[in-house]
């Protein structure tokens, strides 16, 4: 998938494509009113060589100009009405999706297909120029129309579109808003709306009004919310709120070096250094070490929103539609940007590229690639994936991702660092549950040395054991209960001794130790006399 149209250049593609006399052109896009009032401007601009009447077409007022009352008739009608144009047209049809088959593409009406397919041959080939442009939310193409039909890619609107929306819903509003707003809070507002349309960002717009009569900085909470309800709707995308910070992330200190230094890549004009965006990273290793978390902090880091990508719904079951979602997915992406765009267990949705399913994933799989290689607008993607050997070997070549980091079990620095956030968090000084308890480095100097093996999910599931063990008895928490629910641990490094020396293996030289370097301590990648795999300085010691 190439880069990110942007609105002007949707317009000079669609005065090329009728220049050119390409008879029927398909636009998918949610947003009608946009064409036609881009078809409206196309008209009445010098880009045209011949004037152009323009005619739309709905189902509950046939074909009538702008304006104007017209007649309801059936799609067949109206095509062959249009084949009749004495004068060049741009005709705008809004319904015939309905039908051709709709998003799906099943059950097309066979005299709509012939009658669009008499109408390109009468366009292209007729004394009269004229251009069918349909507009759908979502249209699989029925195989009679694919070499028939052209698909124009409408882009969401930009800074600048959302930027007109909100000048022009201030000035609407001037006894609320006395006909400006604060430059900043014009700014982070713009931002908050990225992603929507332009009804949908006005609606938004309304509502932060309506909450309290004000509408400035302080409603960009309800713009995101807004946003996150759109964002929602799509089934394919999950706006993740901000939460925690890289402080909660106990160890991991190269891969959060790494991101702090990328900060400010995203507001400040990092070409003048010589240098792009960041592209994204790959996080694998050891399940339950910090990758998800990697990624719902970084948003908070960065200041940007968080999009989780589900790849399992990507895939439908109706042939084209995959593609489709694929392709609807990463352009709302980058209709947000800048935001992270995180896919986790990314080897579940891309590990059998095109085997069994017609190519399918294959076609998926690689639209994906092509994004990632040639997007031109700032999404930095988050991929975690527990079992990397499964991944095809062309998403793991440098230009893909900026690096790949192995998480792997945390070192006894690390694990003293995991005590101390999840002991802190919920133990408390003047909390009942620790009253009996000290906090202090002994403390977790002593659960790091007799937690060894076991990962940061494993850590924290056993504070929370502990916590329910003394909730139960209605006492405060005691360092035995910390102890005894450790013993009581069965990590994965005993039950999974073999995929993970496996795993380690793999990434000693393929990926980059998300663990810095003065935290690596003593290790072996061979199971001890109990089968449980100690802690081991997973992938390449670079310090960053």
């Amino acid at each position: 998938m190439d880069g990110e149209e942007d609105p002007d250049e949707f317009v000079a593609t669609i005065t090329q494509l009728i220049r050119a006399r390409n008879p029927v052109l398909l636009v998918e896009t949610h947003e009608e009113e946009r064409v036609i009032r881009a078809m409206s401007e196309l008209i009445t601009s010098q880009a045209l060589r011949r004037p152009r009447r323009l005619v739309t077409y709905t189902l509950t007022n046939g074909l009538h100009e702008l304006g104007q009352k017209g007649t309801p008739v059936s799609p067949e009608r109206a095509l062959q009405d249009a084949t009749a144009a004495t004068e060049p047209t741009i005709f705008v049809f809004l319904d015939l999706h309905h039908s051709l088959g709709g998003g799906s593409g099943r059950n097309p009406e066979p005299a709509t297909i012939r009658a669009v397919r008499d109408l390109a041959e009468q366009f292209r080939t007729g004394s009269v120029p004229s251009t069918l442009i349909i507009v759908a939310p979502a249209l699989q193409l029925p195989v009679d129309l694919e070499k028939t039909v052209t698909v124009v890619e409408l882009p969401l609107p930009d800074e600048r579109d959302i930027s007109e929306v909100l000048d022009a819903f201030v000035t609407a509003n001037a006894e609320h808003t006395n006909g400006e707003i604060d430059p900043d809070d014009h700014t982070r507002l713009v931002q908050a709306a990225l992603g929507l349309t332009r009804t949908e960002a006005e609606n938004a717009f309304a509502r932060a009004m309506a909450k309290d009569g004000v509408l400035d900085g302080r409603d960009v909470t309800v713009v995101m919310d807004e946003k996150r309800q759109t964002i929602k709707k799509s089934g394919l995308l999950e706006f993740i709120p901000p939460s925690g910070s890289v402080d909660d992330i106990g160890g991991l200190e190269n891969l959060k070096r790494w991101l702090d230094k990328r900060t400010r890549a995203w507001v400040d004009d990092v070409e003048q250094w010589g240098v792009s965006y960041p592209r994204g990273i790959l996080i694998t290793g050891v399940p339950g070490c910090g990758k998800s978390l990697t990624a719902k902090t970084t948003s908070t880091l960065w200041s940007m929103p968080l999009l989780r990508l589900d790849i399992g719904r990507v895939f439908s079951g109706l042939v084209g539609s995959s593609e489709q979602n694929m392709r609807g997915a990463l352009r709302l992406a980058e209709a947000t940007a800048p935001s992270i765009l995180w896919i986790d267990e990314i080897e579940k949705g891309f590990s059998s590229a095109g085997q069994g399913d017609s190519g399918t994933s294959a076609r998926v799989f690689g639209s994906f690639l092509t994004w990632m290689q040639e997007k031109k607008r700032p999404v930095f993607v988050i991929a975690t994936a527990n079992a990397i050997e499964r991944l095809p070997p062309e998403l793991l070549r440098k230009g893909r991702f900026d690096e790949i980091f192995f998480v792997d079990l945390p070192t006894e620095a690390e694990r003293r660092r995991i005590w101390q956030v999840h002991l802190t968090r919920r133990l408390l000084p003047d909390t009942t549950v620790a009253r009996d308890i000290t906090l202090d480095q002994e403390l977790f100097n002593d659960l790091a040395k007799t937690s060894e093996g076991l990962s940061g999910a494993e850590i924290e599931q056993a504070v929370i054991a502990a916590c329910f063990d003394a909730f139960a008895e209605q006492r405060p928490v005691t360092v035995e209960d910390l102890a005894r629910t450790v013993r009581n641990t069965v990590p994965l490094s005993v039950t999974q001794a073999e995929s993970i020396a496996a795993t380690r293996d793999w990434a000693s030289d393929r990926a980059v130790a998300a663990t810095a370097v003065e935290d690596l301590g003593a290790y072996t990648n061979e199971p001890g006399d109990n089968g449980e795999i100690s802690t081991w300085r997973g992938g390449r010691t670079i310090e960053f």
